[in-house]
């Protein structure tokens, strides 16, 4: 075999990947990952290790420990941003989807590490993506210690991209939250949703797109903004919402509302011998919500095991905590309200569901 001609062989760059652009993307992100640090981070290395490094030694507080892990992704939601060309608002969402599942059994947000698979390295781009997780970190109280990015020429378009996330928590062994501390008589408090949040977007695109013939760039009076803004919109964070109200208040009980539905994601909670039931008439769905169910005759029942319906997280605590609270969500911001109670399962075939009709 002869030997290969100088500046004709074979090379990463030839074949698609470019090293140097990776690198500027991580110069470029840098200082966005440096605000998300907490104490058990900082001085421990910084971005571009090989591995993220969380001081555990800071979790000596705790009598018996229990790290709570989840991972997730945004779905096809990224396509949209892809269209519209905003890249720092996804991230919002890939750190609701993980650390609101984290805080679900009570746990404390600790650290975050993200993977960004690209088509092309686009600096700015990933810079800008990242630059939405660490807002979206410092929203949730965790730190962003790591992530990769990965250059997928050939199997992605050069503009195309997807995010994905794993998050670590801790949480105490006698307070963790859930079904058994669930008790009959307890109340059902509903968070109000940013919107659509992460969920059902193969749904709306299809309606939105392909059977109303929308356009993202085209106002809509209801929204009092065009469609691709709301269809943007980010992903409410609750963590520290949560945890707030553990501090202030008795709670048995979270429920975050994602794929799947209102009912179906409460009734992952919901203990055997229980069931909750939840009252429509307490909230009005936002329009978005009314505009997909209008243009795609899509009926209630799929809507509602599709998308949140403007419920985006679920706290159930006992009558006597109900004041306390919605005055503690109230002071952060949060709009909430008593939707529902929980009683027992009697013939019912699962452990939730929503009864009567929204409000108008």
């Amino acid at each position: 075999m002869s030997e290969t001609t100088a500046g004709t062989g074979a090379s990463y760059a030839a074949a698609g990947v470019d090293i140097e652009a990776g690198d500027r993307a991580v110069e470029l992100m840098k200082e966005w990952v440096k605000k998300t640090q907490r104490p058990e981070v900082a001085g421990l290395g910084g971005l571009g290790g090989f591995a993220g490094l969380f001081d555990a030694s800071a979790l000596k507080r705790f009598e018996r420990p229990l790290l709570a892990s989840a991972t997730d992704g945004v779905g096809t939601k990224v396509d949209l941003a892809r269209q519209l060309g905003v890249y720092d608002t996804i991230g919002h969402d890939l750190v609701a989807m993980v650390m609101d599942d984290i805080v679900v059994c009570g746990a404390e947000p600790l650290f975050m590490t993200d993977y960004i698979c690209v088509g092309k390295v686009h600096p700015e781009r990933v810079a800008a993506i990242v630059k939405g997780i660490a807002e979206g970190c410092v929203l949730a109280g965790c730190a962003l210690v790591g992530g990769e990015t990965a250059e997928h020429p050939g199997l992605l378009g050069p503009d195309d991209f997807d995010v994905a996330g794993a998050g670590t928590g801790v949480v105490e062994a006698d307070r963790v939250l859930g079904p058994d501390r669930i008790r009959k008589g307890d109340a059902v408090i509903a968070m109000a949703s940013s919107g659509l949040h992460s969920n059902g977007y193969s749904l709306v695109r299809h309606v939105v797109f392909d059977r109303a013939k929308m356009t993202l760039g085209q106002q809509v009076e209801e929204f009092g903004r065009t469609l691709g803004e709301e269809l943007l919109e980010p992903t409410r964070i609750y963590s520290l919402d949560c945890l707030a109200l553990t501090r202030t208040t008795d709670v048995h009980a979270f429920s975050h509302v994602t794929g799947g539905g209102l009912a179906a994601n409460l009734a992952r909670v919901i203990p055997e011998g229980l069931h909750a039931t939840v009252d429509r008439s307490t909230w009005a769905p936002g329009a978005v919500f009314d505009l997909v169910g209008k243009a795609g005759q899509v009926e209630r029942l799929e809507l509602e095991k599709t998308l949140n319906m403007g419920v985006g997280m679920i706290a159930v605590v006992p009558e006597a905590s109900v004041d306390v609270a919605l005055a503690t969500l109230a002071d952060r911001g949060v709009d909430s309200w008593v939707a529902g109670e929980i009683t027992d399962r009697g013939d019912h075939a699962t452990g939730a569901e929503l009864t009567g009709d929204y409000a108008k």
